[in-house]
């Protein structure tokens, strides 16, 4: 299958394989992480749109962003149309591609306050966040649900023709329902469903775990775009067509080049509890993994990680230069 380019609004995306926003994963140094390995558009992690309304400094350095990773969305969440308005005329100022609007998210702290996906059972207010936030930003606005509250009331066609028809320039479905959480078989019928029903583009999401499968969803739906989420933690090129061999050494590397770029642009050692959880993704299912897993999470400092990834690529059983897979390579690390 070739993969043709992805449009949202005017910011057209050469690579229609996205970086799903993902709580506690997706800050600046694991999104140049991917786009370094070819992710089309990186997207945050979701932002209280209170938070930035009362200028919360913890909420505004998630905005943090550098050239190098762009095309980059923002996504946004909250209930209250007057409040992610403003949160978008904040957000619009800075340096960015797109604002996403969460209305998918199930965890309960969120919808207990009417976001999230708990927006799918009020389309109206939904509408009224979609449109006021396309009132005060330049950007293009995407909408990310779920494929209804449940599998008795799958709404999701309706819902995308209600984002559509609001303001949106694109929208993103994850095939399941708030009842389902992040289990339960995911159901590509529904996205082709609404494919059919609206003119933007949509972008497929649930359990692409290759490649391939994003191209099968592709294909078999007719969506415009994949995105990607858990997969991606310990396995930053599965936005490749271009597969690395299974050699360990690759792992490293990539891992080297994440905990470079948490130095250039985090506080390592506030990052630590952060840099566990991502690290010990790398090693899963490698000789010898649970082990080094375990003197990862044992690293009281960020510098110990660091020279325990150094020592590994010393180690014979990983001293074999991979071949070239097209990665961005800095001359520093």
């Amino acid at each position: 299958m070739k993969i043709k380019p992805l449009q949202i609004g005017s910011l057209i995306i050469d690579n229609p394989f996205v970086l799903a926003p993902l709580a506690g994963y997706t800050d600046l140094p694991f999104r140049l992480l991917c786009r370094e390995y070819g992710a089309g558009l990186v997207f945050s992690e979701m932002i209280s749109c209170h938070g930035l309304s009362y200028h919360q400094q913890k909420t505004c350095d998630m905005l943090k962003s550098t050239p190098q990773e762009r095309p980059v969305a923002i996504q946004l969440f909250g209930s209250e149309p007057a409040v992610m308005g403003k949160a978008a005329a904040l957000i619009s100022r800075e340096p960015i591609d797109c604002i996403d609007l969460n209305m998918g998210c199930p965890v309960k702290k969120v919808t207990k306050k009417g976001a999230g996906a708990a927006l799918m059972k009020s389309p109206e207010l939904a509408a009224g966040i979609i449109r006021a936030v396309c009132a005060n930003t330049d950007k293009p606005v995407t909408v990310k649900f779920r494929s209804g509250w449940t599998h008795q009331s799958k709404n999701a066609p309706e819902f995308a023709q209600m984002a559509e028809e609001a303001g949106a320039s694109a929208v993103t479905i994850h095939a399941r329902t708030w009842s389902d959480g992040f289990s339960g078989t995911v159901d590509w019928d529904i996205i082709a469903a609404v494919k059919r029903k609206i003119s933007i583009p949509v972008i497929g999401n649930g359990d692409i775990l290759s490649y391939e499968q994003g191209l099968a969803m592709m294909e078999k739906t007719g969506c415009d775009g994949v995105m990607i989420g858990r997969a991606t933690l310990g396995n930053p090129w599965i936005f490749q067509q271009e597969k690395p061999s299974p050699d360990p050494r690759i792992r490293l590397i990539a891992l080297k080049r994440h905990l470079q770029l948490i130095a250039d642009f985090c506080d390592p050692q506030w990052a630590l509890s952060k840099i566990r959880s991502h690290a010990g993704k790398y090693f899963k299912g490698l000789p010898h993994g649970a082990s080094i897993r375990n003197d990862i999470y044992q690293a009281t400092e960020f510098s110990q990680v660091r020279e325990l990834v150094d020592m590994l690529l010393q180690e014979p059983s990983f001293a074999q230069e991979p071949e070239e897979q097209g990665k961005q390579q800095t001359d520093n690390d």
